[in-house]
């Protein structure tokens, strides 16, 4: 039946598939094969080429496949390097949309060599590439600018993070050339400011060729007011009085904002921002240490459109400021990580209202709120719903079986799910079992009851006793690092997902071989796994367990102690790399070990699958 389906849907539904699933259809047959590559053309793909001559042939596939999307990785100034960066000009640059060549040091001559050729380009990466700022002469003739301009007059999203030797005149020289850019990141680079009469004057300022001033970015904001939507200032110790007057520019309807680690800012700067630009759909207040509960409550007044919410590390924020997050009907991700003082009572009231509908909220993080108790987890959780989809309550270390069995009812359709350092949380938690108050800790004798109440794990019809962990089964990242009273009572009894990508089981000493060898039959598709500090496990549960780990990419073992050097290492490519170079061979194309394949996130971040 699937054979006869047209090329044009098969490609439609492998597009719902992560990408190791897509490369397992593609090995069907030649069919299914183009399909997979079709699909793997989506822009959400980045495909990272590290930079050798081995990659060339490569290269010159991705071209043939029309690939859009590349981060080009150990770029340096050698031979190597210049002849990589020429055979991507030539087989990729004339539909390359986005090009990533952060941390490198390619030469100048090269860069410009290679931007020419990429007249669609629509993302440039350049952070830490310091190579090409040094001598500050990139784009200084004039002719070379207007060439450049000409070839990349659609460029939108430019990344300048982290460049050292970034200058007023190299910065201009190279914005120059991008008179259509949207989104522009300027993160950890060293930006100077002066303080006086000048701030918010529109007349211009005279370039440095020597450093980086607020005086000259703020003239280019001014210059692109109309256009610009995004802006990354991290870590550039923004002042107060920069922010308010980069918020006052005119013409200026700014989306996002990173201001993460500017910890000069102030609540009162925080507040005219979010009158001067009401327009914000996310903000990063991370790290800013001086903001207090009234920034919070000025950005719920101010931002009433905010999507995307980050506020870690302030530690001065409190549950009296959580209250305002009501106001904020549109939220959908939220990351309040390491603010100590909350506890989650005024953030579980607002969610849990009867009187009005709680925000749709996908993501939620409240690792290190160390105040976090039971009784707000369990207010919370009813009312995220399953719009949820990511959780995050690492190093709550109050939260108990209780909240684990919250999560299990409501929050079925959670894909990642971290509860690291939870030392509370048991077998029972974990089981759907109700926890015997008089035995806080598993007895021998309760362990075996644990081993007669569960359902086995060789029974896939049998039913879970209640509100187990198998009722996550959207599951792809599981995070159960340092819960030291999980044994593998429970854990191979519940860790039975087939999605599941992402796995920690990292300082859990009851962990041993038999609860392993479970682990892997239940956990076919596992890519990374981190197993460090267990100690009971050896060279034959580990033998036992690898052989159902086809796809397995990452793997920590560190301190391990039973594991031998000889089984943790030859083991491990008998066991798994030897399969994948064998599916690697059925289809020359997929070229491994050539090209790594990353689902690329609109935070930036990315999600890593090796084309084996």
């Amino acid at each position: 039946m699937a054979d006869s389906l047209p090329l044009e849907m098969l490609t439609y539904i492998l597009s719902f598939l992560p990408l190791s699933d897509q490369k397992e259809a593609s090995l069907v047959n030649r069919a299914w094969h183009c399909a997979a590559q079709n699909a793997l053309r989506e822009t959400n793909v980045r495909y990272n080429i590290p930079v050798s001559s081995a990659s060339l042939s490569a290269i010159k596939n991705l071209g043939l496949r029309g690939i859009s999307c590349i981060s080009l990785t150990n770029l340096d100034g050698s031979p190597a390097s210049h002849q990589v960066l020429q055979s991507v000009a030539y087989h990729l640059g004339p539909h390359l949309e986005s090009l990533c060549l952060g941390g490198g040091s390619p030469t100048e001559a090269s860069f410009l060599a290679l931007i020419l050729e990429c007249p669609v380009l629509r993302t440039l990466d350049l952070s830490g590439c310091n190579s090409l700022f040094t001598s500050g002469t990139l784009l200084a003739q004039p002719e070379t600018a207007q060439c450049v301009r000409k070839a990349l007059s659609g460029l939108r999203d430019l990344n300048l993070a982290g460049l050292r030797d970034l200058t007023d005149l190299s910065f201009n020289h190279l914005s120059g050339c991008f008179p259509s850019l949207e989104r522009l990141s300027l993160a950890y680079c060293h930006l100077t400011f002066e303080l006086g009469p000048t701030w918010g004057s529109i007349s211009p300022q005279v370039s440095s060729p020597s450093q980086l001033s607020f005086h000259n970015l703020l003239q280019f904001v001014k210059e692109r007011a109309g256009r610009l939507r995004a802006l990354d200032l991290s870590g550039t110790g923004l002042p107060p009085e920069a922010l308010q007057a980069l918020g006052q520019v005119t013409g200026l309807q700014l989306e996002e904002l990173s201001l993460h680690s500017c910890r000069d800012l102030s609540s009162e700067a925080v507040a005219s921002l979010c009158h001067q630009q009401p327009g914000l759909t996310s903000l990063d207040l991370s790290g800013c240490s001086e903001l207090t509960d009234r920034a919070l409550l000025a950005v719920s007044r101010g931002l009433r459109h905010l999507r995307h919410l980050s506020l870690r590390k302030l530690q001065r924020l409190t549950d009296a400021g959580c209250a305002a997050l009501g106001s904020l009907r549109e939220l959908q991700s939220l990351d309040m990580a390491e603010c100590c003082l909350v506890s989650g009572r005024e953030l579980a009231q607002i969610l849990g209202s009867v009187r009005r509908a709680p925000p749709a909220l996908t993501s939620l993080r409240l690792a290190y709120c160390s105040s976090l108790k039971d009784a707000s987890v369990l207010t919370m959780i009813p009312a995220l719903g399953p719009s949820l989809k990511v959780l995050d309550l690492s190093s709550c270390v109050a939260l108990t079986n209780q909240t684990m069995q919250a999560i299990c009812t409501y929050l079925i359709h959670l894909s990642v799910l971290r509860l690291a350092w939870c030392k509370e949380l048991q077998d029972w938690g974990l089981l759907g079992l109700k926890d015997p108050s008089e035995e806080p800790v598993l007895s021998p004798q309760l362990h075996q009851e644990v081993e007669n109440q569960a359902p086995d794990p060789q029974e896939p019809n049998s039913e879970p006793q209640g509100p187990s962990l198998l009722m996550l089964q959207a599951l792809q990242e599981l995070d159960l690092t340092a819960c030291n009273k999980l044994t593998d009572a429970s854990l191979a009894k519940v860790l039975q997902f087939p999605r599941l990508r992402q796995l920690s089981l990292s300082l859990l000493p009851a962990l041993t071989d038999v609860g392993l060898a479970a682990v892997a039959r239940g956990c076919p598709s596992l890519e990374r796994l981190a197993l460090s500090h267990c100690s009971h496990l050896s060279d034959e549960g580990w033998a036992q367990a690898a052989r159902f780990w086809p796809r397995l990419q990452h793997l920590n073992l560190s301190s391990c102690s039973q594991l031998t050097e000889q089984q943790s290492s030859h083991g491990l490519l008998a066991e798994l790399w030897i399969p994948l170079g064998r599916h690697a061979s059925s289809f020359e194309c997929w070229m491994w070990p050539c090209v790594l394949v990353s689902t690329w996130q609109p935070s930036g971040t990315s999600k890593h699958s090796c084309l084996r």
